[in-house]
C-alpha cells in the first residue's frame, strides 16, 4: 500500500477516535553539520551546530531541522513556509494572510474545524502566522503526538480544498481583524503609513494583513494560485523541538511528507531598496488625544549587510538609547528633562531586505513633538560624537544574557529563532551564538554604525496628531469637511 495512502488510514482512524501507536522506525548516527565559514561571520563568532541539533533534506527539497530537548516530555512542530507579505504584488495584498486562515479549512482527509478538534482532543495547542517573509504553522503537545503534527501538515501542504462559502466568511473575519487592529486602532494604522512612506521600492510598504480595498477585491481564483505557487516541500522549512529522538523524526518526516513532489518555485521578490535621498515627512490625523513620534532609519538586516558585524552593531546600539531603566532615553527623556512620558527602540535584523531602525515616543504634557525629536537627535549625536561606556556596555551583556537564558526556557521560542532564520535565507545555526556573539563587537563599532545610517537622509519621520478643525464637525465648509480618512478610527468604509 503507497505511503501517502497509509498515512490517510492512520490519520482517519485518529479522527474515528482509535489509538494512537507509534510506528517502530530504524536507527542511524545523527550527522553532524559542518561549521560556518569563517569568513562569513565576525572574529571569533562563527557559530557550529550543536550535538542536541541536526538537520537533513528531504529529496524533494523539504529542510528538516531538528533539536532534542529533554527537559520535559513535550514537542513542537513549526512549518515555516518562504511566503509572506512582501511576495504579494499592487492589488492582492492580504492574499497570504487570508490563504493561512484557510490552511484550518477542509482538505481531502479533514472537514473544516476538524484539525483544530482533534489538537485539541490530544491536548495539544495550535496557531499560525503571517509575517513579511513567511507564513508558519505549528502544534505543541505530549511528544508522542508529533506524528499527528507531521501528517497534518503534509496533508494540508498537498490537499487542501478551498471552499467558496468558507472563503467569503474568512475574508470578512480578516477584514474585520483589520478593522479591529489597524483601522480602529490609531498607532495601528499610524505605523502601516509609516511604513508605506518609509520604503520607496522594497515590498516592505505594504501591511501584512493588507489594504481593506485589496482585501474586497481578493477572489478565491487568485488565492488557490497562491496556494499552488508557494505551498510545496522545497519552499517549506519543518522545525521540531522537544523530547525526540533524531532517527524517529527523519523517519517521520520521509513517511509523511517524502512522496509530495516538489515544483519550479516563482521567482522571489527582490527585495533591494534604492538609496535614500532625504529625510521623508509626514503628519497622520486620528482620533487622539495625545500625540506620537514615530521616527525610523533605513539599516541592513542581517541578510544584506555587507559587514556581517554591522547587525549586532545596531542591536547593541538600540540598548545603548533604550535597553531599560538605565539606558540613555529612559535616563534622559523620561526622568531627568521629563520630555517624554514612553519611548521605544527597535530593530529586527532577521529580515530578507532591508529594516528600520525604528523608534516611538509619545511627548510628555505640554511638550511638542518637534522638540522630543530634537532631544532624541541630540542623544543620538551624543553616541556618534563619544563612544558607550565600559559600564554600559557591561550593562548590556548582563541584559543580553538574562534574555538568553530566558529564551531558552521555551521550546517554541527556541524553535521560532531556528525556523525564522532559515525561512529567510540566514544561517539557522546563529540561533545558536548567544551573547559570545556580542563579545568581540566594541563601543568604536556601535558608534560606526550610528555615524553610517543614523544620518538624515536616512530618516523618516510620522506625526501622528489629532484631528485639527477650526470649527464644528456639524458644518460642512470647505475647509472643514471631513474626508474618508477622518472616519478611519471608526473602520467605516464610505
Amino acid at each position: 500500500m503507497p505511503v501517502k495512502q497509509c498515512s490517510k488510514i492512520w490519520l482517519l482512524g485518529l479522527l474515528g477516535g482509535c489509538a494512537l501507536v507509534m510506528a517502530s522506525v530504524p536507527t542511524f548516527a545523527s550527522t553532524q553539520s559542518t561549521q560556518v565559514d569563517p569568513a562569513a561571520t565576525k572574529k571569533s563568532t562563527t557559530t557550529q551546530n550543536p550535538a542536541s541539533t541536526m538537520t537533513f533534506k528531504l529529496k524533494n527539497g523539504l529542510q528538516v531541522i531538528v533539536e532534542k530537548d529533554a527537559r520535559a516530555p513535550i514537542v513542537v512542530s513549526q512549518i515555516w513556509y518562504r511566503i509572506g507579505s512582501s511576495f504579494e504584488l499592487t492589488g492582492t495584498t492580504g492574499v497570504s494572510h487570508v490563504l493561512e486562515h484557510m490552511m484550518f479549512k477542509e482538505t481531502e482527509i479533514f472537514k473544516t474545524g476538524q484539525v483544530s478538534k482533534l489538537v485539541a482532543k490530544y491536548g495539544g495547542s495550535e496557531n499560525a502566522f503571517t509575517g513579511q517573509d513567511y507564513t508558519g504553522y505549528y502544534q505543541l503537545w505530549e511528544k508522542s503526538r508529533l506524528p499527528i503534527s507531521l501528517a497534518i501538515e503534509a496533508e494540508r501542504m498537498q490537499n487542501l480544498k478551498l471552499d467558496p462559502k468558507e472563503f467569503a466568511k474568512e475574508v470578512k473575519v480578516v477584514m474585520e481583524e483589520r478593522r479591529l487592529r489597524t483601522d480602529d486602532q490609531p498607532l495601528g494604522t499610524a505605523y502601516e503609513r509609516f511604513n508605506a512612506a518609509a520604503y520607496v521600492s522594497s515590498p516592505y510598504q505594504a501591511p501584512i494583513i493588507g489594504w481593506m480595498h485589496d482585501l474586497e477585491r481578493l477572489t478565491l481564483k487568485k488565492t488557490k494560485q497562491w496556494y499552488k505557487q508557494w505551498y510545496m516541500p522545497n519552499n517549506a522549512t519543518l522545525v521540531v523541538v522537544g523530547d525526540v529522538e533524531f532517527a524517529e523524526v527523519k523517519a517521520l518526516a520521509e513517511k509523511y511528507f517524502g512522496p509530495i513532489e516538489s515544483k519550479v518555485l516563482p521567482q522571489l521578490p527582490d527585495y533591494h531598496e534604492v538609496p535614500p535621498k532625504g529625510i521623508k515627512r509626514i503628519v497622520v490625523e486620528n482620533n487622539v488625544k495625545v500625540p506620537t513620534l514615530f521616527m525610523g532609519w533605513l539599516v541592513p538586516s542581517m541578510k544584506t549587510a555587507t559587514n556581517p558585524a554591522e547587525p549586532y552593531a545596531l542591536n547593541l546600539l538600540t540598548q545603548v538609547l533604550d535597553g531599560g531603566l538605565s539606558a540613555r532615553f529612559e535616563t534622559e527623556l523620561v526622568r531627568r528633562k521629563k520630555l517624554a512620558s514612553s519611548i521605544g527602540t527597535n530593530y529586527s535584523a532577521v529580515s530578507r531586505g532591508d529594516t528600520q531602525f525604528f523608534i516611538q515616543a509619545t511627548p510628555a504634557d505640554g511638550v511638542s513633538l518637534d522638540t522630543l525629536e530634537q532631544a532624541i537627535l541630540d542623544i543620538i549625536d551624543d553616541v556618534k560624537q563619544d563612544v558607550p561606556s565600559a559600564k554600559e556596555m557591561e550593562r548590556i551583556i548582563a541584559q543580553l544574557s538574562a534574555a538568553e537564558i530566558f529564551a531558552k526556557d521555551s521550546v517554541s521560542a527556541k524553535a521560532q529563532s531556528i525556523g525564522r532564520l532559515a525561512v529567510v535565507g540566514i544561517d539557522w545555526r546563529k540561533a545558536y551564538e548567544g551573547v559570545e556573539a556580542y563579545d568581540e563587537i566594541t563601543p568604536e563599532e556601535v558608534q560606526k554604525v550610528a555615524q553610517k545610517y543614523l544620518k538624515p537622509k536616512r530618516l523618516t519621520v510620522l506625526n501622528l496628531v489629532p484631528f485639527t478643525r477650526t470649527t464644528s464637525t456639524h458644518t460642512t465648509s470647505k475647509d472643514t469637511k471631513p474626508t474618508a480618512d477622518d472616519h478611519e478610527s471608526t473602520g467605516a468604509e464610505q
